[in-house]
């Protein structure tokens, strides 16, 4: 599966962590930055530069790291067919996969380390929608 990824300065020290986990799942994955640490970037910029790739269908899913991950939920949801959550633990991952068709993942590199990354992005690709009573739902989400 092909998943875009994107962070801000903020979100560039699990990085090289989510990349090779995502990898390591068997996944292509499609680095839109931020390229290093040192300098401040806006946030928003790689929301965008993700959600478009996943609202276009050019990537199935979207991984945004930022500092708390809700700036990046924040901007990623202004796209349409965009439901991008913000998760610090896996059952929240799972469930909004299953339930809610989520398409983009967005955590804080500031609340969740290396290790609880890695059981996100598990939960988050592997998790399939499941459906039924929840299409209705998720149709609903949409204007």
């Amino acid at each position: 599966m092909k998943i875009a990824f994107g962070c801000d300065h903020a979100g560039f020290p699990l990085k090289a962590e989510v990349l090779a986990a995502l990898e390591a799942l068997g996944h292509e994955v499609v680095d839109l930055g931020a390229a290093n640490a040192t300098d401040s970037v806006d946030y928003p910029d790689f929301a965008h530069a993700v959600a478009a790739r996943v609202s276009s269908g050019e990537a199935a899913l979207g991984v945004l790291v930022c500092g708390s991950g809700v700036g990046m939920s924040i901007a990623a949801n202004r796209h349409a067919g965009i439901r991008a959550v913000v998760c610090s633990e896996s059952y929240s991952a799972t469930m909004a996969r299953l339930h809610n068709d989520a398409n983009v993942l967005c955590f804080g590199a500031r609340i969740v380390g290396p290790g609880v990354a890695r059981l996100l992005l598990e939960s988050f690709v592997s998790t399939r929608f499941e459906g039924g009573r929840h299409a209705r739902r998720v149709a609903k989400i949409e204007p």
